[in-house]
């Protein structure tokens, strides 16, 4: 952040209309808050590179750059960013316009100071909620993460981030890509179905957790249980004991010599059980055959419709 303005609460006000932008920063002033200028949305993202303000009031028709586009590239940006439209256009398309792309809130000129003052305490205060939620999040090393609707990555806690950044990495050229898979599975995730990924040495799940905004899904990556009862694979896979203890390590990507060391057993005992169970589950290698186990540990459900 700017030194000049370390100790103030900044708003960037976007709006070439100089009637609104001295009656906007003398009600802001009054307050101690600082005003940031820009006369189009370019100008906004050129301010954006230098500072981060509190709040953004973002009028909807400018040159160069419009309000809309701007909201778009700033929401990109800044995920958390409150964003208030302040424009004279009031039909019901404009508005659902101005939230499509990206708005927090919508404000019709002419602007009454203290509804504008309002607003922008009520946004900035959940804007702060939000991120320190994240932070706290961060902290405590959760893999949490933040989608829209398409899948699109908004943020995410540094842990999910590199797993997601190493699935994305394993996965290149595969189709579906991961935001793909995500669009299409969240519908059955809000409906309590978990989804599988598997990757070279490990799996793990992904978990619906929470819906923040009208676009945006709170979602959390997490391993199958490694405390569940090796039984529940043995009765539901039709196989011995000791294969469904090697198999509940094989969902967890361990190597056949790191089972051997887990089950105490040798490195070739434990292939030797690979090779018995394939047939019996219907595979033939050891990343089929952890998917097989995901999903008995899950119950089936892995982005499956709610009603099946």
């Amino acid at each position: 952040m700017n030194p000049l303005f370390s100790d103030k609460f900044i708003v960037l006000v976007v709006d070439d209309d100089p009637d609104s932008l001295g009656m906007i920063n003398m009600a802001l002033d009054d307050i101690g808050i600082a005003v940031l200028v820009a006369l189009n949305g370019q100008q906004a993202l050129n301010v954006l590179d230098q500072v981060t303000p509190d709040v953004i009031l973002l009028d909807a028709i400018m040159p160069v750059m419009d309000g809309y586009q701007c909201a778009r590239t700033i929401r990109q940006m800044l995920p958390l960013m409150p964003i208030i439209f302040m424009t004279g256009l009031s039909e019901e398309e404009d508005i659902v316009k101005a939230f499509e792309a990206g708005g927090s809130d919508y404000i019709v000129k002419p602007i009454k100071p203290q509804e504008l003052i309002a607003r922008i305490r009520q946004h900035s205060t959940h804007a702060k909620m939000l991120t320190d939620a994240r932070q706290a999040l961060d902290a405590s090393c959760q893999h949490v993460f933040c989608v829209d609707d398409h899948g699109i990555l908004l943020w995410a806690t540094p842990d999910a981030q590199q797993l997601i950044d190493q699935y994305n990495e394993e996965q290149q050229g595969a189709q579906p890509e991961l935001k793909q898979q995500l669009s299409s599975w969240l519908p059955n995730g809000m409906a309590g179905h978990d989804l599988a990924l598997a990757m070279k040495d490990q799996y793990f799940t992904v978990r619906y957790f929470k819906q923040t905004n009208e676009d945006e899904f709170l979602l959390k990556i997490q391993s199958p249980n490694a405390e569940i009862d090796p039984a529940q694979l043995e009765h539901a896979l039709q196989i011995t004991n000791r294969e469904a203890e090697v198999l509940l390590w094989i969902a967890h990507g361990k190597t056949n010599r790191e089972i051997a060391d887990i089950l105490e057993m040798s490195p070739r005992t434990v292939n030797k059980h690979l090779e018995q169970m394939y047939p019996k589950i219907g595979v033939d290698n050891r990343t089929a055959a952890a998917s097989i186990a995901i999903q008995s540990i899950l119950g089936g459900k892995i982005g499956r419709p709610a009603h099946v």
